[in-house]
């Protein structure tokens, strides 16, 4: 395993909690903690819980004392601490608190009621020293007691209780209570010049303090150094080691490594395979209700682009990938619907999962070969592709299906259909055709054929085949070759118009519009409502679609509702509108009337280069005049949300004219200059599909600086970043945040295939080579035993057992260990 020395200014993210692999980790009542290397109140060394939001903040970390100098704050330490090892589960510094005073540290997650720690105490000097050890402990609870300390079976312990749950620390060699200004036990260690003292404490939080003593006792008990190699060889079975020419890339992938395994929980009695969360900190993983259902959306189940996202940050583990995909399926209704977000607990998300299933499977096959796994899921993912035509989704029988709900896309904060975003438009996203969704379903008809062909299905490839053409076909027509991207389109007339005010009016009345359109539109109802009153509106309009009248009725149901706004979009679309009567309102509400606007760009519309749908001149136009642009979506630190200014109306005969749909204005909020990884994921894999690896790897360093960036001065990773600055925005450590090492493999050119069988096997490892190393520096990665080492023109192989393959840039090629004759 790498030994680290992460310090100060270095890239860190030291969440701690119980790993999957090693125990049964309790999803309704989950402790995770988080090590924080200086800062607090006093500044400490410190290790935190809230339990899940029971407490206020529990809080463990120790103080040294030699001479008559006690010191607890790292920033005064001669050797501030620095990272060596870490895991899901465990994590390992050095530091020296005092001169020749070293320490080692040792913090272990062994399940999700109990932490444990280990100091390791060397003294370099040449002369005996007696070091006082203090470990404090601070907690703040919600209701019940702080800590104090307690005898308890003869020895001393620290106790106290929070809510339900009554913490209690435990410290071996004899600790007396410590004299100290915060609650602790105290060792006074007798060290030999050269001498070495190792003490274990742990820390249990059960319902008693009986049975915290009785666990974290054993738990001390336990033989630490089988644990943590027992620990070392898990995660070395299933990490990718990456070694660049930047040592802060090195960190963020294994970072991200060890976060993304930290987000799994076990197989339940509703998914038969461990599933994850979307994020792992020390305010979540209570569930008062005790059964998980109570959970908000961080915990609630398993979205389709989180799953893919996972399965491309965890190429070591691609079992865990296989076992995704059979939870979707796993609940699977009769006629082929798979939920989009089903949960350990049973959770449901009422909408249809996104089209990515047949892709992830595809994807996973790819890493591990199995031609049984295949077998077992075609039906199932053959059943949900076909559900996505039917008409409850293809609402116009056109054949391209409609959105139900933007969490389906996996970007609920698109402005075209949020109300939640300041500006946003909040029109309905089932009146819009995308061609992300067309893009995404073409994608999966691909990856179907795949799987038929694997299978020596020629017929069924045919038949995906031709679906894949027709979903070609249909995303084209979502062309503007003005704006050198795709548009959404409207649901039933396929324009997409630009968004215009028609009219605003305070309160309840009647609009006498009169206006007419060249072509059909349709219309969004913008109510801003003051004061907190319940409003019932209603609204009638009154028009003619061609030469026939037309009359609709919208309710309160028909309505978004936000803080103090409410949208409704018209079901039906008008060449002419002649009045608007509006009930149910206040004098001082305002009612505005706009035409849906479908000019406005974001990140999805790129989706059709994942899919290859463009031919190679469009794809390179839309790369270089749209994506990379610095004017357009070319952000420095990735693709945001939406593009970087205003984009002229199209025909305007002044560049400064600007479109004037109701999203705009927006480009400087934080939700349109969000980089979400996972789409620029998407984005950079369709850039090499191209052959544009060095545009790939130029994103790929964009993206990793904000990423970098992020885990430097907030030692954590965020949900999204701004295109600009690069400064973290939602969540700390979501998977959605992580370092994109999926992308950054396939950019290399490198992919590892496993062989099918136990995890940890290296027998059978193949490596597949393209292209060449388009970074700056030599790269080397390490799995099982396995280096490949791509440099500037040459790449290296060595297998486990020693046979080295020399290959000269760039090379497409497939590389696997030459049987060895027996003698």
């Amino acid at each position: 395993m790498r030994d680290w020395t992460l310090g100060p200014g270095d890239p860190l993210a030291l969440s701690l909690a119980a790993d999957f692999r090693l125990c049964t980790p309790d999803y309704v009542n989950d402790h995770i903690w988080e090590l924080e290397t200086g800062g607090g109140d006093p500044p400490a060394l410190s290790l935190r819980t809230t339990y899940g939001l029971r407490a206020r903040m529990m809080r463990l970390f120790p103080r040294f004392t030699l001479g008559g100098q006690t010191v607890s704050d790292p920033a005064v330490f001669p050797l501030p601490p620095r990272l060596r090892r870490f895991f899901p589960n465990f994590l390992m510094l050095d530091f020296s608190p005092i001169p020749s005073i070293d320490v080692v540290a040792e913090y272990w997650a062994p399940d999700s009621h109990t932490v444990a720690g280990r100091f390791t105490v060397t003294n370099h000097s040449g002369e005996p020293a007696s070091l006082l050890l203090e470990l404090c402990g601070q907690l703040v609870p919600l209701e019940g007691q702080s800590l104090a300390p307690l005898s308890m079976q003869s020895a001393n312990i620290l106790a106290g209780r929070s809510a339900e749950l009554a913490p209690v620390i435990f410290l071996t060699g004899g600790p007396q209570p410590g004299p100290g200004p915060y609650p602790s036990l105290t060792l006074d260690l007798a060290l030999a010049a050269g001498g070495t003292c190792t003490r274990t404490w742990a820390q249990a939080a059960l319902a008693t303090p009986k049975e915290s003593f009785e666990l974290a006792r054993r738990t001390a008990a336990r033989p630490w150094e089988a644990e943590r190699a027992k620990i070392e060889m898990v995660n070395a079975a299933q990490t990718i080691e990456v070694r660049t020419g930047d040592p802060d890339w090195d960190a963020a992938f294994a970072l991200s490594q060890k976060t993304a395994f930290g987000l799994f929980f076990g197989p339940s009695q509703h998914l038969p395979n461990p599933s994850f969360v979307l994020t792992r900190q020390p305010d979540q993983g209570y569930s008062p209700r005790g059964d998980g259902s109570d959970y908000p959306h961080l915990w609630s189940g398993q979205p389709p682009l989180e799953a893919c996202t996972l399965a491309s940050l965890l190429p070591g583990a691609p079992e865990l990938a296989a076992g995704l995909v059979r939870n979707f399926l796993a609940a699977q209704s009769e006629d082929g619907a798979v939920d989009w977000k089903p949960g350990l607990a049973g959770q449901r998300g009422r909408w249809l999962a996104a089209p990515l299933l047949a892709s992830l499977a595809w994807q996973t096959f790819q890493h591990t070969r199995d031609l049984d796994f295949l077998r077992e899921v075609q039906p199932g993912l053959e059943a949900f592709t076909r559900c996505w035509f039917d008409g409850s989704r293809d609402r116009d029988g056109d054949g391209f299906p409609e959105w139900d709900h933007p969490l389906q896309s996996g970007l609920e904060d698109n402005p075209a259909f949020s109300i939640w975003q300041a500006g946003g438009q909040g029109a309905e996203i089932s009146t819009s055709e995308s061609p992300a969704l067309a893009a995404l379903l073409c994608r999966e008809a691909d990856a179907q054929a795949h799987i038929a062909e694997a299978l020596d299905q020629p017929e069924n490839r045919a038949k995906w085949e031709v679906e894949s053409g027709r979903l070609r076909t249909l995303t084209e027509e979502c062309w503007d070759a003005d704006a050198v991207l795709y548009h959404l389109r409207d649901r039933d007339t396929h324009c997409s118009p630009a968004g215009k005010p028609l009219g605003t009016q305070g309160g309840a009345g009647t609009f006498a519009l009169g206006q007419s359109f060249r072509q059909p539109v349709r219309l969004l109802i913008r109510l801003e409502l003051k004061g907190e009153a319940a409003r019932r509106p209603e609204v009638s309009l009154r028009g003619q679609n061609g030469e026939a009248p037309q009359t609709e009725r919208l309710e309160r149901k028909d309505f978004q509702w936000g803080a103090g706004l409410a949208v409704a979009t018209t079901r039906m679309v008008y060449t002419r509108v002649a009045e608007i009567e509006v009930a149910g309102l206040e004098k001082r509400d305002q009612v505005s009337v706009s035409v849906m606007d479908f000019s406005a760009e974001d990140v999805t519309l790129f989706l059709p280069l994942w899919a290859g749908i463009p031919n190679s001149r469009r794809a390179l136009n839309i790369v270089n005049r749209t994506l990379l642009a610095a004017d357009r979506f070319g952000g420095p630190f990735g693709i945001p949300v939406c593009e970087v200014v205003p984009v002229p109306a199209r025909g305007a005969a002044s560049p400064n004219v600007v479109v004037p749909v109701p999203a705009r204005g927006l480009e400087s909020a934080p939700v349109c200059q969000a980089v979400h990884l996972p789409w620029n994921a998407f984005i950079g894999e369709g850039l090499l599909g191209y052959g544009l690896r060095a545009e790939a790897a130029q994103l790929t360093a964009r993206l990793m600086s904000a990423v970098i960036q992020n885990l430097k001065q907030q030692h954590a990773f965020a949900r999204a970043y701004h295109a600009e600055s690069g400064a973290g925005i939602g969540e700390r450590n979501p998977v959605q945040g992580l370092a994109p090492l999926g992308l950054f493999l396939s950019t290399l050119g490198v992919r590892i295939e496993s062989p099918r069988g136990s995890p940890g096997s290296s027998t059978g490892l193949r490596v597949v080579l393209s292209g060449k190393n388009p970074f700056p520096w030599s790269v080397a990665v390490k799995y099982r035993g396995l280096t490949i080492t791509r440099h500037a023109d040459q790449t290296l192989v060595v297998f486990p057992n020693g046979q080295t393959v020399t290959l000269d840039d760039p090379t497409d090629a497939v590389v696997s260990v030459v049987p060895v004759p027996a003698r």
